[in-house]
């Protein structure tokens, strides 16, 4: 076996340690110091919203962002079923119920399929849409940029303006993906929707160990984040809490640690999509991103009808690759939930492996999985 290939890992070869040596320095290391409110800052002027908040993780920020949209006990919110769990898991946090949606050949949801549920089986009355089948207002919509591709916001917000659906945009994994051309020309992934979300996990286009952000341009939805991110406090001084809070704040140390990472993006990008080309060149077709949009290229699936095999054989020369994740709607916690129509995501379920692709993979690298690869399958 040769040099293992990690499937994907963190790029941290910028300011990463002066920045975070300097917090340490000034000794705020925990979820208050100027390198949050910085992150913040550059956060929202990279993307291009007015304000954002800095939380601990994607997943804290979904959650935030579906209590922010007031989704509560006994709402259902409609979400995919090809993606990870965490997208869905905080619908449950807020005791709301999810309703699975099939994707389309960009991994991300079918809108055809949303809308041919909300007309079917779905009724608008007094401005609220009801779901037929069990009585309960549909408050909201996830939507998944997967893989860094975007989904189809156009047809998509058209949908969910006509059907009064708050639009929740995971763009976790799609950070720096922008539209080219369209009606939303130069909209990043995660600023068209009513609200959107971004983590810096380990494996992301930038990492702060662990951490997310929320942003929007409406500022009552980051403010209302950012209060119960914060524990809920009315009163600094006298610890006045006037509702349920979570303690959902990002550290100052995370924060300078995204910051370093921020200022590499556009270069990671760059590279991410050299490697995603060179991969063609080896006879590696990968799936493609959607034409109208400048992608960030965060994972390659490769589609191949040897998935176990090459997952296998692959892991036994130290190349670490991986499945899509296991639909959501048959994992046990939500087998009895409601569904719609799934069949292209078993398709692509059955089909899909991720190949490496962290922004310091080599060509060389590159050339190694891919011939490892053409070796196994001929």
């Amino acid at each position: 076996m040769g040099q293992f290939i990690p499937l994907s890992v963190p790029n941290l070869k910028g300011r990463e340690l002066e920045y975070v040596t300097h917090a340490i320095q000034t000794e705020w290391v925990s979820t208050g110091g100027q390198y949050i409110t910085e992150f913040e800052h550059r956060i929202a002027e990279y993307v291009g919203t007015t304000k954002a908040v800095a939380c601990q993780s994607g997943t804290a920020g979904l959650h935030l962002a579906l209590l922010a949209c007031d989704v509560t006990i006994g709402d259902e919110v409609i979400v995919p079923t090809l993606t990870f769990v965490a997208a869905v898991n905080p619908v449950k946090y807020v005791g709301a119920e999810p309703i699975f949606m099939d994707c389309d050949d960009s991994l991300t949801l079918d809108p055809d399929k949303l809308e041919a549920f909300l007309k079917k089986e779905c009724v608008l009355r007094d401005g609220s849409l009801i779901n037929r089948k069990t009585g309960r207002h549909i408050k909201a919509l996830i939507v998944v940029h997967v893989f860094g591709n975007m989904a189809d916001m156009d047809r998509i917000a058209e949908i969910a303006k006509e059907y009064n659906l708050k639009i929740i945009e995971d763009a976790t994994e799609a950070l720096g993906t922008y539209y080219l051309e369209g009606k939303y020309k130069g909209k990043f992934a995660g600023t068209i929707g009513d609200i959107g979300v971004y983590s810096f996990n380990g494996n992301k286009i930038i990492t702060t160990g662990g951490g997310g952000m929320v942003v929007s341009n409406n500022e009552e939805y980051l403010e209302r984040c950012r209060y119960l991110s914060t524990q809920a406090k009315n009163d600094e001084l006298y610890f006045v809490h006037d509702e349920i809070g979570y303690n959902y704040r990002m550290t100052n140390l995370q924060a300078a640690l995204g910051i370093a990472q921020l200022e590499q993006i556009e270069e990671f990008i760059a590279i991410k999509k050299s490697n995603y080309d060179e991969y063609q060149m080896q006879g590696i077709p990968l799936l493609k991103f959607n034409k109208n949009i400048r992608p960030n290229y965060w994972f390659y699936s490769y589609m191949t009808d040897k998935r176990d095999q090459l997952l296998n054989n692959l892991k036994n020369h130290g190349i670490q690759t991986r499945p899509v994740w296991k639909l959501i709607h048959t994992l046990k916690p939500y087998v009895s939930a409601q569904n719609y129509e799934i069949e292209k995501a078993i398709y692509y379920y059955n089909h899909i492996i991720n190949l490496p692709c962290s922004s310091n993979l080599t060509k060389e690298n590159v050339q190694t999985v891919a011939s490892t690869i053409n070796s196994i399958i001929n």
